[in-house]
């Protein structure tokens, strides 16, 4: 018997015991040269890929799909039974790429003539026993998806071998809905942001002293800035539909700034001479940020920066207001309890119920939730829930004399509708303009502190881009596009310094948790959106209708924030082995380090015990803490960067995950795309690319 001779059918006449190779000949198709191409397509590679098996995991690794033969190469069974069955088709199993379930599949061999009518009722029945277990798995996938489960690498490649794009999104990077779409799905991302965009003024400024006209500028400057560094992102940053803005991680560092001795002392101007130290403070930190990210050094940072070290980086920054959260909300219990139990039942129990076509409570829930409770607060208010004889909520706190006034002074503060004199304060036309609160002070103890904060801020960012970049584009972006976002939040964050708005500029991390449950990724939306809040921004009345929320709503929306910043920091675990020993060592030693050593720095302060409400004690321990070389300056650095939860995480996780052995898969490290592969597909290019004009003058479109 000649070796071989079943491959080819031309030579099946050679030799007397040759008829099993004969017949199994007829299976295969002669294999023909291979001829190098001139006109090759990048998506020919994609689309071939796809076919072939070879295609790239949510995670960025190369894997095949797993494929078994049954019976295509059984010859000896052949010779068995002295005949091929005609009509036979091969049983393949083929991996789910999205669900990652197994799902068979018919395939029949082409030049076969037609079987048995028992076999063909068999192939019939499992072709449709496929077909409903394809459609189920199906329908699984798009109710999981609706619900608010994100399946990373889903959706499947189109015929022309484009890059596979996220399933049930709307309206992608690049798509234009119509003005009219714009306009709704840009307001309403903001609306669904609006917990993270208005808040953080009602905590700094009345921390600084500062007056409800205060409060309202300080708003409407917040208002401006998210729009403008929103528009800058979204033409000139990573391009991503990112929101920028005033974000969480500056907020703990500007507390332990505003709570420190030099500044809490303070009895004239303490609003304006805090805000200046700030601004100084926020500049030169946005200056570092810039050089990070347009010197290079972002790139090489990129490389040791993983889900491993964000995770619980970003889960530190919520995890940071434990102690400010609910002591503050639980001023006025009857406003904090429904406000949070309305907006779990609207996040969780309603997040399922459509009105209209559209998931109202999920996407609202914050603004709904805390629009029904400001009412109720008003009735409690009008109704006379906190009216007590011969006290008076206008009097400020320290001119009070009466002992009884004293002990409900804090409660109408905290609760009454009408505490606040904003509105009446307030002019209907107020343009934010830089220097504001005068020239900022510029000091290397509060600059050390910034520089750190910048730091994280960045990293926060990275996993916020890698997030984003999966739910959006099936293609990370390159490293240097992401050193030109983080360059362009350090301007940014130089603009918000001074325009002084309070803390810095960055991406706000509850992006990814607003896009999943919008599934709108239009940057054109976004834009539009941004454009509203600069023209919100010139009205000084809405500032100060904002400004007169109660504090303890306030507080009590944050709360919910400031956990769903801890769950969105913990959702980067999925990207790794999250049943590997390292990894959760890691991340617990990682947390718990990052509480209890702030909390060591932050226990000497005998003195601020006695000067400072209980929700602002870990955020006094800069003057005071243990770190002591005898540099007053470097002290106040070092105690305060010390005695921040985020910073202290940061560090140990970001060393233990550089320096304990592990493999890219357990690690989970962060895949990005090469430049190479950017400069051969148009759709990534016109996804991340400069403006073509802008590009032109710097010379580069593909960095």
């Amino acid at each position: 018997m000649d070796s071989g001779s079943g491959l080819d059918p031309d030579t099946g006449n050679k030799g007397k015991g040759s008829g099993g190779e004969r017949k199994f000949g007829v299976f295969l198709k002669r294999v023909e040269p291979f001829l190098p191409r001139k006109d090759l397509n990048p998506r020919d590679l994609r689309s071939w890929a796809k076919k072939s098996g070879f295609v790239s995991d949510y995670s960025g690794e190369t894997s095949t799909s797993t494929r078994t033969e049954s019976s295509a190469f059984g010859l000896q069974k052949g010779r068995d039974q002295n005949q091929t069955l005609p009509g036979s088709s091969s049983h393949k199993t083929e991996v789910d790429p999205i669900l990652g379930r197994s799902r068979p599949e018919i395939e029949h061999v082409t030049g076969s003539a037609p079987g048995s009518r028992e076999e063909e009722e068999e192939r019939r029945l499992n072709r449709n026993e496929a077909t409903s277990e394809t459609e189920c798995e199906g329908g699984k996938l798009n109710k999981d998806l609706e619900n608010g489960f994100y399946y990373p690498g889903g959706g499947e490649s189109s015929e022309d071998g484009q890059w596979p794009k996220p399933i049930l999104i709307k309206f992608g990077l690049r798509d234009n809905p119509g003005f009219v779409p714009l306009i709704y799905y840009g307001l309403q991302h903001y609306l669904s942001l609006v917990g993270s965009l208005v808040f953080i003024p009602l905590v700094i400024v009345p921390a600084m002293d500062g007056s409800n006209k205060d409060t309202a500028a300080v708003i409407s400057t917040m208002l401006l800035l998210t729009g403008v560094t929103t528009i800058l992102h979204s033409y000139f940053g990573t391009r991503l539909p990112l929101v920028q803005g005033s974000s969480f991680v500056y907020l703990a560092p500007v507390l332990v700034v505003i709570n420190s001795e030099e500044f809490r002392n303070l009895t004239e101007h303490k609003f304006r001479d805090t805000m200046r130290e700030l601004q100084g403070a926020i500049i030169v930190g946005s200056l570092f940020q810039c050089i990070l990210g347009f010197g290079g050094l972002m790139s090489l940072l990129l490389r040791c920066i993983n889900p491993v070290v964000v995770a619980p980086t970003v889960a530190a920054v919520g995890l940071a207001f434990f102690s400010y959260g609910f002591p503050q909300a639980g001023t006025c219990v009857e406003i904090s309890v429904p406000l949070i139990l309305l907006l779990l039942i609207f996040t969780l129990y309603l997040r399922g119920v459509s009105l209209f076509g559209h998931r109202l409570f999920r996407i609202y829930a914050v603004p709904l939730s805390a629009l029904i409770i400001w009412t109720y607060a008003f009735f409690l208010t009008v109704g006379g829930a906190y009216d007590y004889r011969g006290c008076n909520a206008d009097i400020p706190s320290s001119n009070i004399l009466i002992n009884e006034c004293k002990k409900h002074a804090y409660t109408m503060k905290h609760c009454r509708t009408d505490a606040s004199n904003a509105w009446r304060t307030a002019s209907w036309l107020r343009i934010p303009y830089p220097f504001q609160w005068g020239f900022p002070n510029f000091h290397m103890r509060t600059s050390i502190i910034m520089i750190f904060v910048s730091l994280v801020a960045s990293v926060d960012s990275v996993g916020t881009y890698h997030s984003a970049s999966m739910l959006v584009n099936a293609k990370r972006p390159t490293r240097g596009i992401v050193s030109r976002g983080i360059a362009l939040e350090g301007f940014c964050s130089l603009l918000a310094g001074i325009w002084g708005s309070g803390t810095g500029s960055t991406t706000l991390t509850e992006n990814i948790h607003t896009i999943n449950i919008t599934k709108v990724a239009s940057r054109r939306a976004l834009t539009i959106g941004a454009m509203f809040l600069i023209v919100l921004s010139f009205l000084g009345k809405i500032g100060a209708i904002l400004a007169s929320i109660p504090q303890a709503l306030a507080a009590s929306v944050l709360c919910f924030m400031w956990a769903l910043t801890v769950a969105l920091g913990l959702s980067n675990l999925r990207y790794t082995q999250t049943a590997s020993f390292r990894n959760i060592t890691i991340v617990g030693v990682s947390l718990f380090l990052g509480l209890s050593i702030p909390a060591y720095f932050q226990q000497y302060q005998p003195l601020s015990s006695l000067i400072l409400p209980s929700y602002y004690l870990p955020f006094g321990a800069a003057s005071s803490g243990p770190f002591q070389t005898g540099i007053e300056q470097l002290d106040f650095a070092m105690n305060a960067v010390l005695s921040l939860n985020m910073v202290v995480t940061f560090l140990v996780a970001f060393i233990l995950d550089n320096t304990v052995p592990g493999s890219k898969e357990e690690r989970g490290v962060y895949a990005w795309t090469r430049v190479e592969d950017m400069k051969m597909d148009p759709e990534m290019q016109a996804d991340y690319s400069l403006p073509r004009k802008f590009a032109q003058i710097f010379g580069c479109r593909c960095c």
